[in-house]
């Protein structure tokens, strides 16, 4: 399953966030690992005044793992929030949204 993560923190946290970061990713079998991960350049919702936004997506057996990986990183100062993506083929929506209605 795909889960997206939003991390928030203070810009002086920066350091100890990507180096708890690298430590947990690093540890990740490659298939596991964000397929890309992005720090935002503007902010599409309110975040407190000096903070960064970043924002990745990977894949992950469930929340809970995906809770355990990003846990560390809160410990380093930041927030996240880890929502779970449904994956809705490029032209295929009205068939996605008819197989989910039931």
């Amino acid at each position: 399953m795909k889960f997206m993560s939003i991390s928030i923190y203070p810009v002086d946290k920066a350091a100890e966030i990507a180096a708890a970061s690298d430590k947990v990713w690093a540890n990740e079998p490659r298939a596991n690992r964000p397929e890309a991960s992005y720090v935002l350049m503007c902010v599409p919702f309110y975040v407190p005044p000096n903070s960064l936004v970043g924002v990745a997506i990977s894949e992950s057996d469930s929340a809970e793992k995906m809770a355990a990986r990003i846990y560390p990183i809160m410990l380093a100062g930041a927030t996240a929030h880890i929502i779970p993506l449904l994956e809705v083929p490029i032209g295929g929506g009205a068939k996605a949204e008819k197989k989910y209605r039931g």
